[in-house]
């Protein structure tokens, strides 16, 4: 290993996010550079930030280290986070926030639910949410780091979380959200030209499109028994319909994702950055294009890396994986023992700028809109000094979280925390924006619901949380309270839909509460 090429890659990228953040501190100068980036952001920096934000090492890592095991059906998510994640994003919900976002001045996701039902309960439960929430998300993405660092670099996996931490904290403490879109963009552009190399010689080292994808719909007789009986029917095909294995990629990977990327706050808040409607149409394609090409490179070639390891090790990616202390496979080793294994050294250290790239521009906007949930919303603190603090403390906790998780987690993670959001926000948010007949009563009753159904769920139901938080276990003396398919349901289709009807029946009940400013903002 080129420790000497490692370390001048290190430092110079380092040295480039100092500058930019340097260059977003001197520029930020109130609270509202410091929120929402003065409101003025120009559509590429704006979509290459949403863009880079979304897409990060749990993406990358995580859900291609599932396509690595469930296969190429995990296209349906880079399908709904195209769809859904950026042009509904953009074109529907950013344009209607952006409007009321300015009538009404908010500057965070919390701030503009309170503002507009005229509710600092709402505020404030929202606000609640996210700080106890996203740690997790966050943690996820840094073990996505980790990971990688520890595999290219030959770092011990608790240094490298330690170190990787403090680089974050460097640039968003100081900058702002002027800071995070900075980096963002340069985070992007990395992601983009490392992903495109990572396809280019994946097929290459295959014999190309056709004959790499051959391969992978030929070793369909090599799935493990216990995932064949869960419905697993290759790495080409879709799981067989209502199986585990089904329910797992539909419900949870799919939908918890796809779904709930519509709802996520350190989302919502890029469309408050923009000047106006126009600069939103313009970060369509721009949006588009990079989250169409990131997630889908990451999981055609999680899905191809089977063949790969089929050729070189005689055996499938699963068990490429399988963790010496634990002898459990880790599915979040499967893109990076594939990049070390099969590329370039030099392409080993490109391809770690572009996770660390991606990890960086999702931590950087998740620990911001933490700091500014505490600060800002929960505890209404204007000083920019307690906002920082915030932040590191939500580090701290992510970090610790980050030493402490389980195997296999950051995909899992990672839909746990969209689909509490979905569930907890959508229904509110969308009603925010095109149903004036909502109320504040209806709106606080769907998000308690929706938060409360979710955790119940993953609690007592949904065999993932529930066996592994052990409650279940300790009060009734049963990991889960419900059976088969119950047990591989997400818990996003139930919670989403029954958030959705308690808003709707509450405040059809409770019209007579609604906000007097509510109808004439949804003109």
């Amino acid at each position: 290993m080129k420790y000497e090429l490692l370390l001048a890659i290190l430092l110079a990228y380092i040295c480039v996010t100092i500058l930019l953040a340097y260059i977003a501190y001197k520029r930020t100068k109130s609270s509202t550079d410091y929120l929402i980036a003065g409101g003025q952001t120009h559509p590429f920096l704006m979509a290459m930030a949403y863009g880079s934000t979304f897409i990060s090492t749990a993406a990358i890592v995580g859900f291609g280290g599932a396509a690595g095991v469930y296969g190429l059906s995990l296209l349906w998510l880079t399908f709904c986070t195209v769809f859904f994640g950026i042009f509904i994003a953009f074109v529907v919900y950013g344009k209607k926030t952006l409007y009321i976002g300015r009538i009404l001045g908010a500057q965070t996701f919390p701030e503009l639910m309170g503002l507009r039902y005229n509710s600092t309960f709402i505020q404030k439960f929202s606000a609640l949410v996210i700080s106890l929430a996203m740690p997790l998300y966050a943690a996820a993405v840094i073990i996505g780091a980790g990971r990688f660092l520890e595999q290219i670099a030959a770092i011990n996996y608790t240094s490298a979380i330690l170190i990787f931490a403090v680089v974050v904290a460097a640039y968003v403490i100081s900058g702002g959200l002027k800071g995070v879109f900075y980096n963002d963009a340069l985070q992007g552009t990395i992601m983009f030209v490392g992903m495109l190399i990572l396809i280019i010689v994946t097929y290459n080292n295959l014999g190309g499109i056709t004959a790499a994808h051959q391969a992978l719909t030929n070793i369909s007789t090599m799935v493990p028994e216990n995932l064949a009986a869960s419905g697993h029917q290759g790495w080409t095909s879709m799981p067989a319909f209502g199986s585990e294995i089904w329910w797992v990629v539909v419900s949870t990977l799919v939908l918890g994702v796809g779904i709930g990327v519509l709802a996520q706050p350190q989302l919502i808040v890029r469309y408050l950055t923009v000047k106006g409607p126009k600069q939103l149409n313009q970060a369509v394609v721009i949006g588009g294009v990079f989250t169409f090409f990131m997630t889908g490179v990451a999981f055609v070639v999680g899905a191809l890396s089977n063949v790969y390891f089929m050729e070189t090790l005689g055996k499938i990616s699963l068990f490429a994986v399988v963790d010496p202390i634990s002898g459990v496979p880790n599915i979040d080793n499967i893109i990076p023992l594939y990049v070390s294994s099969a590329m370039p050294e030099w392409f080993g250290y490109l391809f770690m700028l572009t996770l660390l790239a991606a990890a960086m521009s999702t931590l950087s906007s998740q620990f911001h809109v933490i700091g500014t949930s505490l600060c800002h919303d929960l505890f209404n603190y204007s000083s920019l000094t307690i906002n920082r603090l915030a932040i590191i403390a939500s580090l701290l906790i992510s970090v610790y979280l980050a030493l402490k998780l389980p195997l296999s987690i950051i995909a899992i993670a990672t839909a746990i925390f969209f689909g509490i959001c979905a569930a907890t926000f959508l229904p509110a948010y969308t009603a925010a924006l095109f149903w004036p007949r909502a109320t504040k009563i209806g709106v606080i009753a769907s998000m308690l619901s929706g938060f409360s159904i979710s955790v119940l769920w993953m609690t007592f139901v949904h065999a993932n949380e529930a066996t592994a938080l052990g409650i279940s276990k300790i009060l009734f003396g049963r990991d889960t309270l419900l059976e088969f398919p119950w047990v591989v349901v997400d818990p996003i289709v139930i919670s989403l839909p029954l958030s959705a009807v308690v808003l709707i029946m509450v405040s059809l009940i409770t019209v007579s509460e609604q906000p007097s400013h509510t109808r004439s903002l949804s003109k």
